[in-house]
């Protein structure tokens, strides 16, 4: 959900700091140029008022007119020297009173063609139109009119070049975005804290699911956080999480008084049945037959009290020497697989530690290593690795059976599972359940896998780093 919500809000988030930089990156722009412009404007004004004594004197026929005009002309050049800004004052013939550079004249269309006409009819020029950074080459045109006595006689007309406005305006908006990528910055980690915090309880349902799926079913959500529908989720989930422990607690009860209350029969039914063997003949197969599936049945009964127990108890988790333990369950099977004329060894690493509940762990072990021996023929070895991968200590048990196929390996583990190939092996298919259940209650798990050429592999995985 965070990888939806977060992308979201970035860019909405963007959106809006894009629809406030942009006008604000046209409106500096603009800015920029106006001063400049008005910088122009006043420019031209005063080269109009020194125009004015020029035509002035020449009207009335003052000696020192060419003077004046001198002087004018020395005043336009040091302008344009000083700011590389052409200059001029033209009359309405197009003939220069004075200019800078001297060979510039006044174009015959353009921009600024349109700011001499419109300066000729006694306005000032229009505005010039917007410039941007990325058109080189352009002109900045601004011109004034030259009045006497009423009448306009010349007009004045700055061509300026626009490189430093163009410059000056690309450092403006280099400013704004290095403004707004800082403002994204901020919003970003901004989103990142609005989304841990509205996904929070999210998260905590999500791990409370995962305890609840992996056995550890006290595990409750607070519903005094988050949103009011969250909170409502979280009293629904805490009511779901009750019923489902309330009848899986009934379920285990049933089980185990099942499982007690039928072994006193089935005692007594088999004491009853070995007095009645004293009546017929020594090696009668029928009570044979009779005394096997009544062992076999009682031992279903112990196994399913002991997997009702192993779902009920809580583990006692504590640091495990898994290399030590390991060794120390393949001496203790060795005799019995010397017996059978297998090979059960012990290999990998010596020294690998692990969380676990040492009473449940050795009897995962047992029925592990148990299973691998009724299935492994004669000549064949069962080996027993220990090692750690990541996060998890394992324990790998190996062996040369006939091994699982592909669906067998789905079910293998299931409650009174048996493989078809294999029913007249002894056992009542609860061995790895119980496994299971001891381990899930401290957090390890079971996992089988086929053994190439042919066998069976099974994996037992503890946590490496103490639990919550």
């Amino acid at each position: 959900m965070r990888t939806r919500l977060l992308p979201l809000l970035v860019i909405l988030m963007a959106g809006i700091l894009l629809a406030f930089g942009f006008p604000l990156g046209v409106s500096l722009a603009a800015a920029r140029q106006q001063q400049v412009v008005v910088d122009r404007i006043d420019d031209t004004v005063r080269f109009a008022a020194l125009a004015q004594f020029v035509v002035d004197a020449a009207e009335s026929g003052e000696v020192g007119v060419d003077e004046r005009r001198e002087t004018l002309q020395l005043e336009l050049a040091r302008y344009h020297d000083l700011y590389g800004i052409r200059v001029g004052i033209f009359f309405r013939d197009d003939n220069a009173m004075a200019r800078a550079p001297g060979w510039w004249n006044l174009p015959p269309d353009g921009e600024g063609r349109r700011a001499f006409e419109e300066a000729l009819a006694g306005r000032r020029s229009h505005d010039p139109a917007q410039v941007w950074p990325w058109q080189p080459g352009g002109r900045l045109v601004v011109a004034s009119p030259v009045v006497l006595d009423g009448d306009v006689v010349a007009v004045v007309v700055t061509d300026s070049p626009t490189g430093q406005l163009r410059s000056r305006i690309l450092r403006g908006w280099l400013i704004i975005v290095a403004g707004l990528a800082a403002a994204m910055t901020v919003a970003f980690g901004a989103a990142l804290r609005l989304t841990s915090w509205v996904l929070r309880p999210v998260r905590i349902l999500d791990a409370a699911t995962h305890d609840i799926a992996t056995g550890r079913l006290n595990s409750r959500v607070a519903a005094s956080g988050g949103p009011p529908e969250l909170r409502r989720l979280a009293r629904s989930f805490n009511e779901m999480a009750d019923h489902v422990e309330e009848v899986l607690e009934q379920q285990r009860a049933f089980v185990a008084d099942a499982s007690h209350q039928l072994r006193n029969p089935l005692a007594a039914l088999l004491l009853r049945i070995e007095l009645l063997a004293l009546e017929l003949p020594e090696g009668n197969a029928e009570i044979a037959s009779v005394r096997t599936e009544g062992k076999r049945l009682t031992q279903v009964l112990d196994d399913l009290l002991d997997l009702a127990l192993a779902e009920h108890a809580s583990a006692e988790i504590s640091l495990v020497d898994i290399g030590a333990l390991a060794a120390e369950r393949v001496a203790a099977w060795r005799p019995l697989a010397e017996e059978k004329g297998l090979r059960l060894t012990a290999g990998g690493r010596r020294a690998v530690t692990g969380w676990a509940d040492p009473i449940a762990l050795s009897s995962a072990l047992d029925a592990v290593i148990d299973n691998a021996l009724k299935f492994t023929p004669a000549g064949e070895e069962v080996t027993v690795t220990a090692g750690a991968e990541g996060r998890v200590a394992t324990v790998v048990v190996a062996d040369r059976g006939p091994g699982l196929t592909e669906d067998e390996l789905a079910r293998v583990g299931d409650r009174f599972w048996r493989s078809g190939r294999h029913q007249n092996v002894q056992g009542s298919g609860l061995g790895l359940s119980i496994s299971r259940a001891l381990l899930a209650a401290g957090g390890g798990t079971l996992a089988y896998e086929t053994n190439p050429p042919h066998g069976l592999r099974v994996t037992v995985s503890v946590p490496r780093t103490a639990p919550d």
